[in-house]
């Protein structure tokens, strides 16, 4: 379990460079590249819905499958955006400084009440953000809200093919069982405790300040690209007129 403190801890560090351009391109390229002490991880509503099809729909074919367990289409995946029940499920996102989901964690809840104590878990990564492992990261924050909702146990239901989710189980502590081009892991969750309901609380409140800050931080460098685009375009006219 993260420590609160260390929570606050890593937010400091996190924050830095949130000032810098978000320029296309720069730095190390994505493999390279580590994922910070903190990654803030948000709950996402419906009205993130349009983002979640658009997330998806990113992903490249052999992705889909490994997501979905088929081919996916477009138009499925719309379905799937479409039908998401943000009531009684939980979603978690991974937003970069252009405001784009790059990472995303679907926890499922069962309808029938009897089943409450279980949930499935499925995550996608876009290829962009892969190698900074933000899907264990999610993996961790729908684990520690199972367990503050009172389920006992997490299911992920994946091909056999899919490596790197069976591997994040693993990692976790799940149990893996294989069968055929199918595998079912399952891990068992300890009981809520005052830590674990303060670090959801928290964590939680910190994703959404980082969200509201990189809204606003993106918003000024819009903002003055448009500035800089008009200074250009009056220069142009400006040398382009006759004396």
């Amino acid at each position: 379990m993260v420590e609160t403190i260390d929570l606050v801890k890593a937010s400091i560090e996190a924050g830095k460079g949130l000032l810098r351009p978000p320029l296309e391109g720069a730095g190390p390229p994505p493999e390279l590249r580590a994922a910070p002490a903190l990654v803030p991880i948000r709950s996402l509503g419906v009205n993130h819905r349009e983002r979640i099809a658009h997330h998806l729909m990113s992903l490249e074919p052999q992705d889909r499958y490994l997501r979905f367990g088929f081919a996916a289409t477009d138009e499925q995946i719309q379905r799937y955006a479409d039908t998401l029940n943000f009531e009684r499920d939980e979603i978690f996102g991974i937003y970069n400084r252009r405001l784009e989901l790059i990472a995303m964690a679907h926890l499922a809840f069962p309808a029938d009440p009897d089943l409450s104590s279980c949930a499935e878990f499925g995550v996608s990564v876009s290829k962009s953000a892969r190698g900074r492992g933000y899907g264990a990261r999610l993996f961790d924050r729908a684990a520690m809200h199972a367990r503050n909702e009172g389920v006992s146990r997490m299911f992920i239901h994946a091909l056999s093919e899919n490596v790197a989710m069976l591997k994040i189980a693993r990692n976790a502590g799940a149990t893996v069982e294989r069968d055929g081009h199918e595998s079912e892991a399952h891990l068992q969750l300890p009981p809520a405790t005052f830590d674990s309901r303060l670090s959801e609380m928290v964590a939680e409140q910190m994703a959404q300040t980082d969200y509201r800050i990189k809204v606003q931080v993106k918003q000024f460098w819009d903002f003055l690209s448009e500035v800089q685009a008009l200074r250009r375009d009056a220069q142009k006219a400006q040398r382009g007129s006759p004396n």
